[in-house]
């Protein structure tokens, strides 16, 4: 266990999409609506350490189909998103409560339309398991729910940074300007990336 977390920990410290997703947000719009982002991304990772302990991760990672499909599926979502930050108007999006949920599903949709979260798990997870200390889908479940609520705890830190950051930077209303045409720029490259990143086989990390 001591050796998973501490694994967990220094994978989680490596800033990958799910990161950069939620750090934009707060950036962009404030601490809240990272937290909430955050919130709906990590809903998304347990999801899939769900279905890792039913054994269904394994079917997105073996079938080049379905890796492809779900993989494109989240590109395309990503540059949606994109594209609506840059020609929406400036708006206080987080301040209001149905956004709040609109913010909350889409970070579960942009994890959850994220194949290599599959492959991570399979990848990751059996390595730590033990068959002699009980049944192979409780262990998983189990590292699975201690995995994501490390990430909440990493995922978090970088939110209240970046949220810190973005209230400084959000002081002026030309700069709140900027962040949003920046941010749906992060998310349109989000989405290049993940449309022309590797294979079914690629590393994944949160």
């Amino acid at each position: 266990m001591v050796l998973f977390v501490g694994a967990s920990l220094a994978l989680l410290a490596l800033p990958g999409p799910a990161v950069v997703y939620v750090v934009t947000r707060s950036l962009d719009q404030g601490r809240a609506a990272g937290m909430v982002s955050m919130l709906g991304v990590e809903t998304g990772t347990f999801t899939y350490a769900l279905a890792a302990s039913a054994g269904l991760s394994g079917l997105i990672a073996s079938s080049v189909t379905a890796f492809t499909i779900v993989k494109y599926a989240g590109a395309a979502y990503l540059v949606y998103l994109g594209v609506r930050k840059l020609i929406e108007r400036d708006q206080p999006e987080e301040a209001v409560p149905s956004a709040r949920s609109r913010l909350f599903l889409n970070g579960v949709v942009v994890q959850l339309l994220n194949p290599k979260i599959a492959i991570f798990f399979v990848a990751f997870l059996p390595q730590f398991v033990n068959s002699s200390r009980g049944t192979t889908t409780g262990q998983i479940l189990i590292l699975g729910t201690i995995f994501t609520l490390l990430a909440v705890l990493s995922d978090g830190a970088y939110v209240l940074l970046a949220g810190a950051v973005g209230g400084w930077l959000r002081s002026g209303r030309r700069a709140r300007s900027w962040l949003a045409k920046l941010s749906g720029g992060v998310y349109i490259a989000l989405g290049v990336v993940a449309a022309v990143s590797g294979g079914a086989h690629s590393r994944a990390s949160s």
